[in-house]
Protein backbone atom coordinates (compact mmCIF):
# COMPACT_ATOMS: atom_id res chain seq x y z
CA UNK A 1 0.00 0.00 0.00
CA UNK A 2 1.30 3.47 -1.08
CA UNK A 3 2.20 5.41 1.99
CA UNK A 4 1.90 9.48 2.56
CA UNK A 5 3.01 12.02 4.66
CA UNK A 6 1.78 15.46 5.39
CA UNK A 7 3.46 18.43 6.71
CA UNK A 8 2.20 21.66 7.52
CA UNK A 9 3.97 24.82 5.24
CA UNK A 10 5.24 26.76 8.72
CA UNK A 11 7.13 25.21 11.49
CA UNK A 12 7.26 26.94 14.98
CA UNK A 13 11.10 25.56 15.86
CA UNK A 14 10.21 26.12 19.93
CA UNK A 15 10.38 23.05 21.78
CA UNK A 16 8.37 22.45 25.21
CA UNK A 17 10.05 23.61 28.10
CA UNK A 18 12.62 21.35 29.63
CA UNK A 19 10.22 20.86 32.78
CA UNK A 20 7.32 19.79 31.02
CA UNK A 21 6.20 16.48 31.32
CA UNK A 22 3.71 14.30 28.97
CA UNK A 23 -0.39 14.84 30.58
CA UNK A 24 -2.44 11.92 29.08
CA UNK A 25 -5.70 13.04 29.99
CA UNK A 26 -9.51 11.92 28.99
CA UNK A 27 -12.72 11.31 29.59
CA UNK A 28 -16.48 10.93 28.17
CA UNK A 29 -18.50 13.71 26.16
CA UNK A 30 -21.04 13.88 23.59
CA UNK A 31 -21.73 10.58 23.42
CA UNK A 32 -18.23 9.77 22.53
CA UNK A 33 -14.37 10.06 24.10
CA UNK A 34 -12.00 12.60 24.61
CA UNK A 35 -8.28 13.17 25.17
CA UNK A 36 -5.26 14.89 25.26
CA UNK A 37 -1.59 14.84 25.14
CA UNK A 38 0.03 17.61 26.98
CA UNK A 39 3.30 19.12 27.77
CA UNK A 40 2.68 20.76 30.65
CA UNK A 41 4.75 21.43 34.57
CA UNK A 42 4.35 18.09 36.32
CA UNK A 43 2.04 18.67 38.95
CA UNK A 44 -0.69 20.20 36.20
CA UNK A 45 -2.46 16.92 35.71
CA UNK A 46 -5.29 17.09 37.49
CA UNK A 47 -5.90 20.79 37.31
CA UNK A 48 -6.02 20.45 33.34
CA UNK A 49 -8.19 17.53 33.37
CA UNK A 50 -10.80 19.41 35.54
CA UNK A 51 -10.36 22.59 33.62
CA UNK A 52 -10.98 20.62 30.21
CA UNK A 53 -13.80 18.97 31.21
CA UNK A 54 -15.31 22.00 32.50
CA UNK A 55 -15.08 23.42 28.97
CA UNK A 56 -16.31 19.99 27.60
CA UNK A 57 -19.60 20.22 29.93
CA UNK A 58 -20.29 23.82 28.54
CA UNK A 59 -20.57 22.67 25.00
CA UNK A 60 -22.91 19.79 26.12
CA UNK A 61 -25.07 22.13 28.24
CA UNK A 62 -25.81 24.83 25.82
CA UNK A 63 -25.38 22.71 22.32
CA UNK A 64 -26.79 18.66 23.04
CA UNK A 65 -29.43 17.55 21.66
CA UNK A 66 -29.58 15.06 23.33
CA UNK A 67 -29.95 16.80 26.22
CA UNK A 68 -33.49 18.07 26.93
CA UNK A 69 -32.57 21.12 28.89
CA UNK A 70 -29.33 22.19 26.92
CA UNK A 71 -29.76 25.68 25.01
CA UNK A 72 -30.49 24.26 22.08
CA UNK A 73 -33.53 21.91 23.03
CA UNK A 74 -34.97 24.71 24.86
CA UNK A 75 -34.91 27.02 21.57
CA UNK A 76 -36.10 23.71 19.61
CA UNK A 77 -39.43 22.95 21.65
CA UNK A 78 -39.59 27.10 22.00
CA UNK A 79 -43.37 28.21 20.61
CA UNK A 80 -43.45 30.42 17.79
CA UNK A 81 -42.46 34.04 18.13
CA UNK A 82 -40.04 34.33 20.97
CA UNK A 83 -36.54 35.74 20.99
CA UNK A 84 -33.89 33.88 22.83
CA UNK A 85 -30.44 34.91 24.23
CA UNK A 86 -27.94 32.44 23.15
CA UNK A 87 -24.80 31.88 25.27
CA UNK A 88 -21.73 33.37 23.75
CA UNK A 89 -20.42 29.90 22.91
CA UNK A 90 -23.64 28.82 21.51
CA UNK A 91 -24.09 32.34 19.56
CA UNK A 92 -20.67 32.01 17.90
CA UNK A 93 -21.06 28.21 16.60
CA UNK A 94 -24.40 29.04 15.04
CA UNK A 95 -23.51 32.40 13.20
CA UNK A 96 -20.42 30.10 11.77
CA UNK A 97 -22.70 27.01 10.92
CA UNK A 98 -25.34 29.77 9.24
CA UNK A 99 -21.94 30.79 7.34
CA UNK A 100 -21.16 27.69 5.55
CA UNK A 101 -24.53 27.17 4.87
CA UNK A 102 -24.78 29.94 3.03
CA UNK A 103 -21.63 29.75 1.44
CA UNK A 104 -22.26 25.93 -0.08
CA UNK A 105 -25.57 27.19 -1.27
CA UNK A 106 -27.60 25.00 1.24
CA UNK A 107 -25.65 21.93 1.13
CA UNK A 108 -24.57 22.14 4.71
CA UNK A 109 -28.04 23.53 7.32
CA UNK A 110 -27.38 24.10 11.15
CA UNK A 111 -31.16 24.45 11.09
CA UNK A 112 -32.05 21.01 9.37
CA UNK A 113 -32.25 19.01 12.32
CA UNK A 114 -36.47 18.23 11.38
CA UNK A 115 -35.04 16.34 8.58
CA UNK A 116 -32.27 14.25 10.61
CA UNK A 117 -34.95 13.50 13.26
CA UNK A 118 -36.99 12.22 10.33
CA UNK A 119 -34.36 9.92 8.52
CA UNK A 120 -33.37 8.28 12.27
CA UNK A 121 -30.44 10.42 13.01
CA UNK A 122 -31.14 12.30 15.77
CA UNK A 123 -31.55 12.09 19.54
CA UNK A 124 -35.10 10.24 19.57
CA UNK A 125 -36.64 7.39 17.36
CA UNK A 126 -33.74 6.44 15.98
CA UNK A 127 -32.87 4.19 12.71
CA UNK A 128 -31.80 1.40 14.71
CA UNK A 129 -34.65 1.03 16.73
CA UNK A 130 -37.37 -1.72 15.93
CA UNK A 131 -40.45 0.51 15.46
CA UNK A 132 -38.69 3.10 12.86
CA UNK A 133 -39.71 3.71 9.17
CA UNK A 134 -37.89 5.69 7.06
CA UNK A 135 -40.09 9.10 5.74
CA UNK A 136 -41.86 8.72 2.70
CA UNK A 137 -40.16 11.21 -0.42
CA UNK A 138 -43.30 13.61 0.45
CA UNK A 139 -42.38 13.81 3.96
CA UNK A 140 -38.77 14.96 3.39
CA UNK A 141 -39.77 17.34 0.57
CA UNK A 142 -42.43 19.03 3.03
CA UNK A 143 -39.64 19.62 5.72
CA UNK A 144 -37.39 20.43 2.65
CA UNK A 145 -40.38 23.07 1.52
CA UNK A 146 -40.83 24.92 5.14
CA UNK A 147 -37.09 26.21 4.36
CA UNK A 148 -36.54 26.47 7.97
CA UNK A 149 -33.19 28.44 7.75
CA UNK A 150 -34.28 30.97 5.77
CA UNK A 151 -37.16 31.65 8.79
CA UNK A 152 -34.65 31.68 11.30
CA UNK A 153 -33.20 35.25 12.61
CA UNK A 154 -30.33 36.12 14.00
CA UNK A 155 -30.10 39.84 15.82
CA UNK A 156 -26.17 39.66 16.34
CA UNK A 157 -25.77 42.94 18.30
CA UNK A 158 -28.07 41.22 21.40
CA UNK A 159 -26.68 37.47 20.42
CA UNK A 160 -30.33 36.64 20.20
CA UNK A 161 -32.44 34.07 17.79
CA UNK A 162 -36.18 33.89 16.60
CA UNK A 163 -37.80 30.63 16.84
CA UNK A 164 -40.40 31.41 14.45
CA UNK A 165 -42.05 28.13 14.92
CA UNK A 166 -40.63 24.46 14.40
CA UNK A 167 -37.27 25.12 13.29
CA UNK A 168 -34.84 22.52 14.70
CA UNK A 169 -31.27 23.20 15.19
CA UNK A 170 -28.78 20.05 14.81
CA UNK A 171 -24.84 21.48 15.48
CA UNK A 172 -23.60 17.98 15.96
CA UNK A 173 -21.47 18.39 12.72
CA UNK A 174 -19.73 21.43 13.95
CA UNK A 175 -19.86 21.53 17.98
CA UNK A 176 -17.14 18.52 18.20
CA UNK A 177 -14.45 20.86 16.26
CA UNK A 178 -15.74 23.77 18.15
CA UNK A 179 -14.84 21.89 21.70
CA UNK A 180 -11.26 20.58 20.28
CA UNK A 181 -10.66 24.26 19.51
CA UNK A 182 -12.54 25.17 23.05
CA UNK A 183 -10.15 23.04 24.65
CA UNK A 184 -6.81 24.34 22.47
CA UNK A 185 -7.57 28.38 23.92
CA UNK A 186 -8.28 26.97 27.33
CA UNK A 187 -4.18 25.40 27.05
CA UNK A 188 -3.16 28.48 25.31
CA UNK A 189 -4.49 30.73 27.96
CA UNK A 190 -2.48 28.81 30.35
CA UNK A 191 0.66 29.19 28.33
CA UNK A 192 0.64 25.63 27.60
CA UNK A 193 1.40 25.55 23.67
CA UNK A 194 2.29 22.07 22.73
CA UNK A 195 -0.56 19.52 22.88
CA UNK A 196 -2.80 17.32 20.56
CA UNK A 197 -6.32 16.97 21.25
CA UNK A 198 -9.22 14.89 20.05
CA UNK A 199 -12.83 14.29 20.10
CA UNK A 200 -14.54 11.45 18.49
CA UNK A 201 -11.99 11.51 15.96
CA UNK A 202 -11.99 15.33 15.06
CA UNK A 203 -8.29 16.39 16.51
CA UNK A 204 -5.84 19.47 16.67
CA UNK A 205 -2.47 19.89 17.60
CA UNK A 206 0.49 21.85 18.19
CA UNK A 207 4.05 22.52 19.23
CA UNK A 208 5.70 18.72 19.83
CA UNK A 209 6.54 16.30 22.20
CA UNK A 210 9.50 16.30 24.36
CA UNK A 211 11.70 15.26 21.81
CA UNK A 212 11.27 17.82 19.02
CA UNK A 213 8.63 15.12 16.95
CA UNK A 214 5.34 17.10 15.87
CA UNK A 215 2.25 14.92 16.91
CA UNK A 216 2.29 12.49 14.29
CA UNK A 217 -1.47 10.75 13.40
CA UNK A 218 -2.94 8.62 10.95
CA UNK A 219 -5.86 9.94 8.63
CA UNK A 220 -9.34 8.32 8.69
CA UNK A 221 -9.84 5.50 6.23
CA UNK A 222 -12.77 3.79 5.16
CA UNK A 223 -12.88 0.68 7.17
CA UNK A 224 -16.20 -1.28 5.06
CA UNK A 225 -14.10 -0.68 1.37
CA UNK A 226 -12.51 -3.53 -0.22
CA UNK A 227 -9.82 -1.38 -1.38
CA UNK A 228 -7.81 1.27 0.97
CA UNK A 229 -6.32 4.51 -0.51
CA UNK A 230 -2.92 5.72 0.45
CA UNK A 231 -2.30 5.26 3.98
CA UNK A 232 -1.64 8.84 5.26
CA UNK A 233 0.36 10.21 8.32
CA UNK A 234 0.14 14.28 9.30
CA UNK A 235 2.29 16.26 11.49
CA UNK A 236 -0.56 17.87 13.88
CA UNK A 237 1.40 21.20 14.16
CA UNK A 238 -0.89 23.90 14.31
CA UNK A 239 -3.01 21.73 11.88
CA UNK A 240 -6.57 20.56 13.00
CA UNK A 241 -8.60 17.64 11.12
CA UNK A 242 -11.95 16.40 10.56
CA UNK A 243 -13.58 13.47 8.53
CA UNK A 244 -16.71 12.83 7.71
CA UNK A 245 -18.05 9.59 6.81
CA UNK A 246 -20.86 7.54 5.32
CA UNK A 247 -19.72 4.17 7.59
CA UNK A 248 -20.03 5.56 10.78
CA UNK A 249 -24.27 5.48 11.37
CA UNK A 250 -26.36 4.30 8.08
CA UNK A 251 -28.98 1.65 7.34
CA UNK A 252 -30.05 -0.12 4.15
CA UNK A 253 -32.83 1.39 2.50
CA UNK A 254 -34.40 0.79 -0.66
CA UNK A 255 -31.51 -1.58 -1.49
CA UNK A 256 -28.86 1.66 -1.27
CA UNK A 257 -26.81 2.76 1.92
CA UNK A 258 -28.22 5.95 3.77
CA UNK A 259 -26.30 7.44 5.52
CA UNK A 260 -26.31 10.40 8.39
CA UNK A 261 -25.32 12.88 6.11
CA UNK A 262 -28.27 14.40 3.79
CA UNK A 263 -28.60 16.38 1.82
CA UNK A 264 -30.60 19.58 3.23
CA UNK A 265 -31.36 20.53 -0.92
CA UNK A 266 -33.27 17.40 -1.11
CA UNK A 267 -34.42 15.79 1.87
CA UNK A 268 -32.57 12.84 1.61
CA UNK A 269 -29.27 11.38 2.35
CA UNK A 270 -26.02 11.63 0.30
CA UNK A 271 -25.81 9.74 -3.06
CA UNK A 272 -22.88 10.79 -4.66
CA UNK A 273 -20.40 8.05 -4.00
CA UNK A 274 -18.91 9.93 -1.61
CA UNK A 275 -17.41 7.50 0.83
CA UNK A 276 -15.28 10.28 3.30
CA UNK A 277 -14.15 13.51 2.88
CA UNK A 278 -11.25 14.87 5.24
CA UNK A 279 -10.14 19.00 5.80
CA UNK A 280 -7.43 19.97 7.18
CA UNK A 281 -7.30 23.32 8.54
CA UNK A 282 -6.01 25.82 11.23
CA UNK A 283 -9.29 25.73 13.11
CA UNK A 284 -11.22 22.38 14.34
CA UNK A 285 -14.58 23.85 13.82
CA UNK A 286 -14.18 24.80 10.60
CA UNK A 287 -12.61 21.47 9.13
CA UNK A 288 -15.80 19.60 10.86
CA UNK A 289 -18.40 21.72 9.78
CA UNK A 290 -16.56 21.87 5.92
CA UNK A 291 -16.01 18.61 5.51
CA UNK A 292 -19.74 17.62 6.02
CA UNK A 293 -20.69 20.66 3.58
CA UNK A 294 -18.35 19.34 0.94
CA UNK A 295 -19.49 15.29 1.49
CA UNK A 296 -22.78 16.76 0.64
CA UNK A 297 -21.54 18.65 -2.77
CA UNK A 298 -19.84 15.66 -4.04
CA UNK A 299 -16.51 15.38 -5.95
CA UNK A 300 -17.16 18.07 -8.80
CA UNK A 301 -18.68 21.05 -6.67
CA UNK A 302 -17.12 20.00 -3.67
CA UNK A 303 -13.86 20.08 -5.01
CA UNK A 304 -14.50 23.00 -6.74
CA UNK A 305 -15.74 24.62 -3.41
CA UNK A 306 -12.92 23.81 -1.75
CA UNK A 307 -10.39 24.96 -5.02
CA UNK A 308 -12.03 28.39 -4.37
CA UNK A 309 -11.79 28.58 -0.89
CA UNK A 310 -8.26 27.18 -0.86
CA UNK A 311 -8.97 24.23 1.32
CA UNK A 312 -6.77 21.48 2.03
CA UNK A 313 -9.21 18.72 1.15
CA UNK A 314 -9.30 14.56 0.51
CA UNK A 315 -12.52 13.15 -0.92
CA UNK A 316 -12.65 9.35 -1.07
CA UNK A 317 -15.43 8.01 -3.29
CA UNK A 318 -16.44 4.81 -3.71
CA UNK A 319 -15.53 2.68 -7.11
CA UNK A 320 -15.80 -0.83 -8.34
CA UNK A 321 -15.70 -1.93 -4.95
CA UNK A 322 -12.97 -0.25 -3.56
CA UNK A 323 -11.97 4.00 -3.56
CA UNK A 324 -10.83 6.53 -5.53
CA UNK A 325 -9.29 9.53 -4.08
CA UNK A 326 -9.63 13.28 -5.23
CA UNK A 327 -7.73 15.70 -3.75
CA UNK A 328 -7.26 19.45 -3.33
CA UNK A 329 -4.44 21.39 -4.64
CA UNK A 330 -3.87 22.48 -1.26
CA UNK A 331 -3.98 19.25 -0.27
CA UNK A 332 -1.51 18.43 -2.72
CA UNK A 333 1.07 21.43 -0.96
CA UNK A 334 0.84 19.74 2.17
CA UNK A 335 2.17 16.25 0.80
CA UNK A 336 5.74 15.33 1.42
Amino acid sequence: MERRVLVPLAIAPALPPRASTLHKLGGSTMGTSWSARVMAPGDAGPALLEDLQRQLDLVVAQMSHWERDSNLSRFNSAPAGNWHRLPDEFFTVLSYALDVAEASGGAYDPCAGALVNAWGFGARQRYNDANFYAPLPAASAAIVARADRQRLRLDPGSRRALQPGGVQLDLSSVAKGYAVDLLARCLEAQGLHHYLIEIGGELRGAGTKADGQPWWVELEGVPDAVDGAAQTRVALHGLAIATSGDYRRYFEHGGRRASHTLDPRTGAPIRNDVASVTVLHAECMAADALSTALSVLGPDEGLAFAERRHLAARFLLRHNGGLREVISSAYRELLQ
